[in-house]
């Protein structure tokens, strides 16, 4: 999970050879499939043969940016962030999905963000009458800039010191601030107990995860080595945390890493998956495949985890979802998608599954989100 949505998708560019990229990262001229009718329920010609997993696919969004997707507690709706030109968005901002109820295809869904600054990291919070997000718009009403093109290629990620967790209602109305650090505050999720968020803050001057109650109080912070931890979700039990980590050892890599940080921005290129308790103890690293590995999520018995990684690529994609055991062994792949496939998220009573995908997008640069059934 992270920040500026579909600006990590970006992560597909060859960072040795420029490429132009819209910001969700399609390749122009990338072969695709020839989109579906909008209101299909359930179409199996969505699915790749080889992804066993995967029943009844079901496209929710048709156009534009939009990823992110996380279900309320009783599965009845998504949140998620998107910048879509027909939707009259600058840049991200938070929707709401409530099935048997919106169309996000032919109607603008409902925004619950303010629709300035901008927002990333969007989460339901227990009662599924709330939800929890990162911003920038109390520090200014504009988009915050992009980083340029760098002269080395390499890619990198803006870190926005503006953003900070709120907490808004169903109607948009933001009824409480979370954080008020200096520095970043954002991609916070809740526990499945409804007791605690982790986010990920640079007040400590690294990107660290922190976990605090529901409320925000009890703010404490779950890790201290160098490098970037984010991207965090609890275990369906609550006890530990999942999270992706680029965590430099080389004195090339540190300096490197800390300049960067520096100037508000990470190079996010090499990424591994790593578990901890909630307190930060029993830290174990479970993978070591090279090249990204992000979004990760538990599967629902809690010993497995699905993520995305583009560990087989040789320029930087394509990304797609493979799931592994708690201990590192038993990789598999999900998805074979050409280009794009992540953040995935189960609904919380296991049966279904949402992820973002540049599939089906008729050549286009868009990146949508789609539901299926899973199976085991």
């Amino acid at each position: 999970m992270q920040i500026l949505i579909l600006t990590m998708i970006m992560l597909f560019i060859d960072v040795e050879t420029p490429v132009t990229v819209a910001h969700d990262g399609a390749q122009i001229g990338t072969e695709q499939t020839t989109i579906v009718a909008a209101d299909a329920l359930a179409n199996d010609t969505l699915i790749n043969p080889e992804e066993v997993h995967f029943r009844n696919m079901r496209m929710l969004t048709n156009g534009g940016d939009n990823a992110e997707a996380y279900w309320s507690f009783d599965n009845k709706k998504l949140i998620f962030q998107a910048n879509v030109d027909k939707w009259n968005t600058s840049c991200d901002q938070i929707f709401v999905y409530e099935f048997g109820v919106t169309d996000a295809i032919s109607n603008t869904p409902a925004m619950l963000s303010t629709g300035k600054g901008r927002t990333t990291c969007s989460y339901f919070m227990p009662g599924n009458d709330r939800i929890i997000y990162a911003s920038t718009h109390h520090n200014n009403p504009d988009c915050p800039p992009v980083p340029e093109p760098r002269a080395d290629h390499k890619y990198v990620w803006p870190v926005y010191a503006d953003y900070d967790l709120f907490v808004a209602d169903l109607d948009g109305n933001i009824v409480a601030q979370l954080t008020d650090e200096p520095g970043y505050d954002a991609e916070a999720t809740v526990s499945p107990k409804g007791d605690k968020i982790v986010f990920t803050s640079t007040r400590t001057g690294d990107l660290e995860l922190f976990t605090m109650d529901i409320d925000g109080s009890n703010v404490r912070q779950v890790t201290d080595q160098l490098g970037y931890d984010g991207g965090a979700f609890f275990s369906p039990d609550g006890t530990k945390l999942l999270f992706r980590s680029s965590r430099p050892t080389t004195d090339e890599e540190i300096k490197e890493y800390t300049d960067l940080l520096a100037i508000g921005l990470v190079q996010p290129t090499e990424m591994e998956l790593y578990t901890c308790n909630v307190d930060g103890s029993d830290l174990k690293k479970i993978t070591n495949l090279g090249n990204a590995n992000w979004a990760p999520f538990y599967h629902p018995s809690g010993e497995k985890i699905l993520f995305s990684s583009n560990h087989q690529s040789e320029r930087g994609f394509p990304f797609n979802l493979y799931m592994i055991n708690t201990d590192g062994s038993g990789l598999e792949q999900i998805t074979y998608d050409k280009v794009f496939a992540s953040f995935p998220m189960f609904s919380y009573d296991g049966k279904q599954l949402v992820f973002a995908s540049n599939r089906n997008n008729g050549g286009t640069r868009s990146t949508n989100l789609f539901l299926v059934d899973w199976v085991d």
